[in-house]
């Protein structure tokens, strides 16, 4: 991103200042920018700390509480155990990579609606149309999701070997049996019988 992010400052009394328009903004202010795209960086008007984690995780709970939740409580629960487990740093980047082929797949199918309506989505309009839409590309849907569950998977696969690898570099150095020496380390058995 070669824009500077767009400065808003966090008071103590919780109101949020934006630099770029000079004026006081909400909390939905934010969500707007976000969902707009602006790169944003959200910090402590007194101490300058980054917080912005902390204002879009806020942002995300109140979509949570608005109606019609994203996360369920298994999912929920699921992500709360991973936090000091072992597999944390993984996690974290698996469901970021994630998140980004379901964007690229969400991509396709409005390049695609684009294609077939031409325009920017006149389906948005007219539920009827939208239907319609759904029925013929059933099958293109069908492809979107499998190739997304397939790079998911080898996502999955990928980030498991890394943890493989690590554990083997880890435990090799202690001489367990079943763990080869690291590859400097190997003895020298060459010549002897």
């Amino acid at each position: 991103m070669s824009e500077e992010k767009r400065i808003i400052k966090k008071y103590p009394n919780r109101r949020l200042y934006d630099t770029a328009t000079s004026c006081y903004i909400t909390l939905e202010d934010v969500k707007q920018l976000v969902l707009e795209n602006v790169d944003i960086l959200v910090e402590d008007a007194k101490t300058h700390e980054d917080i912005t984690r902390s204002v879009l995780l806020q942002i995300i709970l109140e979509e949570e509480n608005g109606g019609a939740p994203m996360f369920s409580y298994d999912m929920l629960t699921q992500i709360i155990r991973f936090y000091g487990h072992a597999m944390q740093g993984l996690m974290g980047n698996y469901l970021e990579k994630n998140l980004q082929l379901f964007a690229q797949m969400q991509q396709r199918l409005q390049d695609q609606s684009k294609s077939v309506y031409g325009g920017d989505n006149p389906m948005a309009a007219n539920a009827n149309l939208w239907g319609e839409f759904m029925k013929f590309q059933g099958p293109a849907m069908q492809n979107m999701m499998t190739s997304y569950l397939e790079q998911s998977t080898n996502m999955f696969v990928e980030m498991q070997q890394q943890l493989q690898d690590r554990a083997k570099n880890l435990w090799s150095g202690f001489g367990f049996q079943g763990f080869p020496p690291p590859t400097g380390d190997k003895p020298n058995n060459e010549g002897k019988k």
